[in-house]
């Protein structure tokens, strides 16, 4: 006989679903990565060497390319080991003043590209990122402190006192949306014979679109590395 005084019986509540795996290669290799990331790199190394890694000190991306070789094609993996290709980048111009540099998966899809902003880069980064297939684009990338970039350019050419200019000045690249909204900085950090960034995500951003502004900030940091 049931007893009118007991609780009523509550039925068992199943434990919550995983979440979907990510079945997208460029997804995958975001999947989990914890801000922010570490962008270095090697200022007197023979090839452009340049490694991301995130909080927890997980390679995000990792490049290493010849000097003369990157402004054409850089090849991407997912670390050191190079064993996986995560992307490839290639400039649509052999002239890279005015070039933009493509970005696709390890599958031949399109992730994005980037370009340099023309005449307006010489004395204030300025770059636009582009989503596959757009001709207007959908991230601007500018430098948001324009004196530190001159200061840093001007000190690294003095003999010596150039080799402690990326001690005194650290140039913030901030990419935007078309309607003003802040998504990714990327900001210079004090190293000795190394170029060190930092990425900050302060937006929302599908995974390939991530994956296109981490790209872009990878190719303005090679094309800008003369400055230190």
């Amino acid at each position: 006989m049931n007893n009118p005084y007991a609780p009523p019986s509550v039925s068992p509540v199943p434990p919550p679903m995983p979440p979907a795996a990510a079945t997208d290669d460029i997804a995958r290799a975001l999947e989990g990565i914890q801000y922010p990331l570490r962008l270095s790199f090697k200022i007197l190394a023979l090839a452009s060497q340049a490694t991301m890694t995130d909080a927890t000190g997980r390679t995000v991306l990792y490049t290493k390319q010849k000097l003369l070789k990157f402004k054409e094609h850089v090849e991407i993996f997912t670390d050191a080991s190079k064993t996986t290709r995560l992307a490839d980048i290639r400039a649509n111009k052999v002239i890279d003043w005015s070039a933009r540099y493509f970005s696709t998966d390890a599958s031949g899809r399109e992730i994005g590209s980037v370009g340099r902003r023309g005449w307006r880069s010489l004395w204030r980064a300025h770059y636009e990122a582009f989503n596959p297939g757009d001709n207007t684009p959908d991230f601007s990338i500018r430098e948001e402190n324009a004196g530190a970039k001159v200061a840093d350019a001007f000190l690294s050419e003095i003999p010596i006192l150039g080799m402690f200019s990326g001690y005194l000045f650290h140039p913030r690249y901030l990419a935007s949306r078309s309607d003003g909204q802040p998504a990714m900085r990327l900001t210079k950090e004090a190293a000795f014979f190394e170029g060190r960034f930092r990425i900050d995500k302060v937006g929302e951003l599908a995974p390939r679109e991530e994956m296109n502004l981490l790209l872009s900030y990878l190719m303005l940091v090679l094309l800008e590395r003369r400055r230190g």
